[in-house]
């Protein structure tokens, strides 16, 4: 009877009800996914008006710095991004990050109805088969470890196998773009949101621990000063530049409603790998908490290729094959084999 009370009290304690500070996390990621998917709307609209008086920025022109309206959707996910930030301030990683995917939809959404761009209705599929594929991943994702000192970021950052990491991240960056991107960059999505993902890893992990350091010095532990404080800054500043710029050169490129899903899941499934190397987290887990998110990457990939596969192709019924009429004997009334003869005595 004691053990029945003890187990009807522990369910009622666990389902009372959202904390405050996780009612606040979620208000903020979810105007951080409205911000961020308005904002590609809005930097594409300001591409394309850019783009009409300039060199296009697929081509490599940066005509779109002098477009106020490419700056309004510039801030907008600025806005988002600090929403985001904030978030992680008041809530649990595994309530705010699944958050990220209405963004997802609210762009494909946007982008139907301003930009008039159609999304196929395997496209659709493959949308929603991503945005599963995302949310089981993080869902099942380890908790962070709690971090102290932006000193034991640095020790995490600096260990073998996340250096590794970082080493196979660069090479594969360097190679799309002095490579891969010149020749095939304006046939090849995955090349421009390749290496947005690739240094958005490294971006994540370096804001984190920017994230750490303002945390404890306004707790009182001043972390500002530091070397390895202002380090994570350069690299989270390098890293945010690069994005920028390559993403430009997707969004103009591309359609939107495409874009924007296949740099979520590459984006958010590197995050998640580079998270795990540096803190070690799949030593805390089971067995079967690491296949459910290897079944998520397996989705994620599913929705990625039917993203890929569709994104030129639009619904309703596919054309009738047009039948080529056969050479006959006689071409307007003037049998064949005398116009050959013609041919050869002229």
């Amino acid at each position: 009877m004691a053990m029945e009370e003890v187990k009807n009290y522990s369910w009622r304690d666990s389902y009372r009800g959202m904390s405050s500070d996780n009612v606040k996390g979620l208000v903020l990621a979810l105007s951080s996914s409205l911000f961020i998917g308005a904002s590609f709307i809005v930097k594409k609209k300001g591409l394309k008006r850019a783009g009409a008086s300039g060199v296009r920025a697929g081509v490599g022109g940066y005509s779109y710095l002098y477009e106020p309206l490419w700056w309004v959707g510039m801030i907008t996910m600025i806005v988002g991004e600090i929403a985001n930030f904030a978030a992680y301030a008041f809530a649990p990683a595994i309530l705010v990050t699944p958050l990220g995917a209405l963004s997802i939809i609210i762009s494909a959404v946007l982008a139907h109805i301003i930009l008039r761009e159609k999304l196929h209705i395997f496209g659709v599929l493959g949308c929603i088969l991503c945005v599963v594929g995302s949310t089981t991943i993080v869902l099942h994702a380890p908790q962070e470890r709690a971090i102290e000192s932006v000193k034991e970021v640095w020790d995490l950052a600096t260990e073998p196998g996340f250096l590794l990491y970082v080493s196979v991240v660069l090479a594969a960056v360097f190679i799309l773009i002095f490579r891969y991107v010149p020749q095939y960059g304006q046939t090849h999505i995955m090349c421009y949101i390749g290496v947005c993902s690739l240094v958005g890893s490294i971006s994540v992990m370096s804001v984190k621990a920017i994230g750490i350091a303002l945390k404890l010095t306004l707790s009182g532990v001043n972390q500002l000063i530091f070397p390895q404080t202002w380090a994570f800054t350069m690299v989270v500043i390098l890293c945010v530049l690069t994005q920028m710029n390559y993403l430009n050169k997707a969004l103009d490129t591309f359609n939107t409603a495409v874009v924007s899903p296949i740099y979520y899941v590459m984006f958010t499934s590197l995050t998640i790998l580079a998270s795990v190397i540096m803190f070690k987290d799949w030593d805390r887990q089971s067995p079967t908490q690491i296949v459910t998110e290897m079944c998520g990457f397996v989705t994620i990939l599913s929705g990625t290729f039917l993203l890929h596969r569709t994104k030129d192709m639009t619904d309703g019924p596919a054309p009738l094959p047009v039948r080529l009429p056969r050479h006959t004997d006689e071409d307007e009334g003037i049998p064949l084999r005398r116009q050959e003869t013609a041919s050869r005595s002229v």
